[in-house]
């Protein structure tokens, strides 16, 4: 049993990859990571540009496609490939948990992060291109999105909520879950199909704070480094308040189940700090935790199995006072973040049409 089984097992958090690569796929290595005890895959834009820009094992599809329909349709028929190869490996996984892992998750458009019409027009399209119960789409916890995922959820499809970046946003996040449950289970819907996680971004609240904290000087000694899972310890409170009592009680009466906080943006980006830090730090029932590579390669060699999300969850929200004392805004970190990670995976995406293009003009002139 290596440490990632013990995660789920002992602890009742299910490690999942933040990584999904053709190779992988169908080379093994996306099995290996499941024997080793990854329990989902995630991806993003960022992710199939590197995957597709790094490797040639989608050259004769690629080549196959555009040579009848365009760049970004054939970016979707390789993405959809890609998932729904992900889909039948995890599988298992699914069927053996009930339906509570074994998830391959797929983003949405990116240039849709303000389309709220676009956005669950999308969503749709994407479950029935992959009628794979273990799919979850990506919507981003974007103003905009929100009324998408109240949407999805609402016509019993699954919904992996991205870009979470504040408290206030993932009230509003789990308030969709609960309100598209309620409008499914009006409808006649089967309420134990239903599953979704909300990703909290996580490392990316340090990277800001610090750098705020840099910049204001003064006395800010002992902030440093913290905010992350100070607000996201927070989170699971709120997660725990929200899944309990009346309201949630009559869901899951009609079978329900959770929408688990998910840890995102887990690698350690200062070196400074632990590099499990996001990890060990979070680990908790009904949760998830989304690592890179070399962060499950990490806590495979020496993470620490041990309850810690609801550790200290008075001194976090002391914390978040003391921050605000030294004139941290949260809720503007939270808009900046959300506004880097939008342009950050529209970026990727527009990169790797860029890539595609040039490689499909190459094939053209026959270079």
């Amino acid at each position: 049993m290596t440490r990632l089984h013990e995660l789920h097992e002992v602890e009742g958090q299910s490690p999942w990859i933040d990584n999904l690569t053709r190779p992988s796929v169908l080379g093994g290595g996306l099995q290996h990571l499941v024997d080793q005890g990854i329990r989902g895959v995630t991806s993003n834009p960022t992710i199939f540009e590197k995957a597709m820009t790094g490797s040639d094992a989608y050259d004769e599809q690629f080549a196959d496609i555009v040579s009848r329909d365009s760049v970004e349709h054939a970016f979707w028929d390789m993405a959809v490939d890609d998932v729904t190869g992900a889909c039948g490996v995890l599988r298992p996984v699914y069927d053996t948990s009930g339906g509570t892992d074994g998830f391959v998750s797929l983003e949405v458009s990116p240039a849709l992060a303000a389309d709220t019409a676009g956005t669950t027009t999308a969503a749709r399209d994407l479950h029935q291109r992959i009628a794979l119960p273990n799919l979850m789409v990506k919507i981003p916890a974007t103003e905009e999105g929100i009324p998408a995922i109240r949407t999805m959820i609402g016509e019993g499809r699954n919904i992996n909520v991205t870009l979470i970046f504040s408290l206030p946003r993932y009230e509003a996040v789990i308030e969709a879950y609960l309100s598209g449950l309620e409008t499914f289970a009006a409808a006649g819907g089967d309420l134990s199909q239903v599953h979704s996680v909300a990703s909290f971004f996580v490392s990316r609240v340090d990277t800001e704070v610090d750098r705020r904290l840099d910049k204001a000087g003064g006395s800010t000694s002992g902030l440093q480094g913290k905010a992350a899972v100070s607000q996201a310890r927070l989170a699971y409170e709120l997660y725990q308040r929200h899944f309990s009592g009346p309201r949630w009680e009559a869901l899951a009466a009609e079978g329900a189940v959770v929408q688990r906080p998910l840890w995102a943006s887990t690698s350690t980006k200062n070196p400074a700090y632990p590099d499990l830090l996001y990890v060990d730090s979070l680990i908790g029932p009904d949760t998830v935790n989304t690592m890179p590579d070399a962060t499950v390669d990490a806590f495979l060699d020496h993470g620490t199995v041990s309850r810690t999300v609801d550790d200290g969850v008075e001194e976090a929200r002391d914390h978040l006072g003391r921050l605000a004392d030294a004139g941290i805004d949260m809720a503007d970190v939270a808009r900046v973040l959300e506004e880097e990670g939008v342009a950050s995976f529209a970026k990727s995406f527009d990169q790797l049409i860029q890539s595609l293009s040039d490689k499909a003009n190459a094939l053209k002139s026959g270079s």
